[in-house]
C-alpha cells in the first residue's frame, strides 16, 4: 500500500538495500477504489490501482525490489529479523510493517461486486461521489456517527441503519448529529439485500424485533462496522492498541527495536491515503538511523 511502498521510495533513495514483499498487487485498499478524490496533486481524481502502481514504479526506480510472496512467518526478535514465505527466507536489520486493515463487511451476496458501484467504507475518501444525492449508513458505533456527519455536509439525505435503537457512539457525536437537518435513523434495522442494476440503487430491510421488511431507496451505502487490523503475523512479536492496532506513535516505532509500523495497522486519529504515505517517510528515517546505529 501507500505506507509500504513510500517508505521503500525513501530507504532505497537512501542507500539501504530494501525489498518490498507484496502478497497480491500494489496499492493495498487503496486500489479498490476508482476514483480517490483527495490525494493531492490530482485535481481530477486518480484511480487507486493506477496509483498504487505508479507508487510501486517510482520505489523499484529508486532501486527497491518488489517479492511477489505471501509471508507466513515473522520472527522480529531474530538478529537479523527474519521474514519467511513460502519460497524464501529473508533476513533484515529493520523491518516496516505495513499490512494495513480491512473494512469489515456485511457479509451480503453482491456486496464485493457492488463496491465502488454504490457501496463503500470510507466517507472521507468517497464522499464527494455522492454529493447532493441519498445515502444510507449502516453502524451505530463512532465510525458510522462520523461518516454520517461527514456525508450529512455534502449529500441531500443520510440514513443511519443500526440493529439496536440508540448509537453507541461517544456522546461528543450525538449533539452535531441532532443538530444536522438531513439525517433520518432506522432503528432497530438489519440490511437484508442489495438493490441493484448493476449499481446499488436500494436496501431491503427487516426488523429485527418485529421481522417486518421494507425498502430504502438510495444511491449509496456507507458500511461502517469497523476495521481488522492484518495483524496476525505479530501477534505476541509487538504491542497492540485498542482494536488490534498495532502501538506505534507518530515516529512509527514499536516496542520491538528496528520494527516500525506504518499506514492504516497503527495506533492513529486518521487512516488515510496521505497519513500512511507520511507514515512511510518518516518510517524510513526511522529506519536508516536504526540501521546506522543512531537509534
Amino acid at each position: 500500500g501507500p505506507g509500504g511502498y513510500t517508505a521503500a521510495l525513501y530507504a532505497a533513495r537512501a542507500g539501504l538495500s530494501t525489498l518490498v514483499v507484496e502478497m497480491l498487487s500494489p496499492g493495498g485498499q487503496m486500489a479498490t477504489t476508482e476514483n480517490v478524490e483527495n490525494y493531492p496533486g490530482f485535481e481530477d481524481g486518480v484511480d487507486g490501482f493506477e496509483l498504487g502502481e505508479k507508487m510501486q514504479r517510482g520505489a523499484e526506480k529508486a532501486g527497491a525490489v518488489t517479492a511477489y510472496e505471501e509471508v507466513k512467518e515473522l520472527d522480529l526478535a531474530a538478529s537479523p529479523k527474519l521474514v519467511r514465505t513460502r519460497k524464501h527466507e529473508y533476513r533484515a536489520k529493520a523491518v516496516i510493517l505495513a499490512m494495513g486493515a480491512s473494512p469489515r463487511m456485511l457479509g451480503l451476496p453482491q456486496e464485493e461486486d457492488l463496491r465502488g458501484k454504490g457501496v463503500a467504507y470510507c466517507a472521507t475518501c468517497d464522499g464527494m461521489q455522492y454529493k447532493g444525492k441519498v445515502v444510507a449508513v449502516a453502524g451505530g458505533g463512532n465510525s458510522a456517527a462520523e461518516d454520517a456527519l461527514t456525508l450529512s455536509k455534502i449529500c441531500q439525505k443520510v440514513y443511519i441503519v443500526h440493529r439496536r435503537d440508540t448509537l453507541r457512539a461517544e456522546r461528543s457525536y450525538l449533539a452535531p448529529l441532532e443538530k444536522a437537518g438531513n439525517v433520518e435513523y432506522v432503528w432497530d434495522s438489519r440490511i437484508e439485500e442489495l438493490l441493484h442494476d448493476g449499481r446499488l440503487t436500494g436496501l431491503r430491510l427487516a426488523n429485527v424485533k418485529t421481522g417486518q421488511e421494507s425498502t430504502l431507496t438510495v444511491d449509496g451505502l456507507f458500511v461502517a462496522i469497523g476495521r481488522k487490523p492484518e495483524t496476525a503475523l505479530v501477534e505476541g512479536q509487538v504491542e497492540m492498541g485498542p482494536g488490534g492496532y498495532i502501538a506505534a506513535g507518530e515516529d512509527t516505532r514499536t516496542n520491538v527495536p528496528g520494527v516500525f509500523a506504518v499506514g492504516d495497522i497503527r495506533t492513529k486519529p486518521l487512516r488515510q491515503i496521505v497519513t500512511a504515505a507520511a507514515d512511510g517517510a518518516v518510517a524510513s528515517k526511522m529506519a536508516q538511523e536504526y540501521v546506522a546505529g543512531l537509534a
